[in-house]
């Protein structure tokens, strides 16, 4: 069993910035995709941002410009750094890594507020 622990969420004010990292139990190497989703309170969990195994990145239309995707498989970590941050970026933030089944971590609040 896979474990994915993210951490790095908090309170940032609007135009802040905060780095997310995931760290996996096991190597990232063999991963074919690892992404961060988010879910805020009555909405669905919607994509963020994936990376494929050859590094690829893909993002939401609505993080473009703002958010960058990144992992070092030395440390088997997934990072999200995001900047310019909105109050509608308010939301639970989900690790997610795709081998030969999907595995999830417990998600890390992140709050933009004055």
């Amino acid at each position: 069993q896979v474990q994915l622990v993210e951490s790095g969420g908090g309170l940032v004010q609007p135009g802040g910035s905060l780095r997310l990292s995931c760290a996996a139990s096991r190597s990232i190497s063999g991963f074919n995709v690892m992404g961060w989703y988010r879910q805020a309170p009555g909405n669905q969990r919607e994509l963020v941002a994936y990376i494929s195994r050859g590094g690829t990145t893909t993002y939401a239309d609505s993080v473009k410009g703002r958010f960058t995707a990144s992992k070092d498989n030395n440390k088997d970590t997934l990072f999200l750094q995001m900047n310019s941050l909105k109050p509608e970026d308010t939301a639970v933030y989900f690790c997610y890594a795709r081998a030969e089944t999907g595995y999830w971590g417990q998600g890390t609040q992140v709050t933009v507020s004055s």
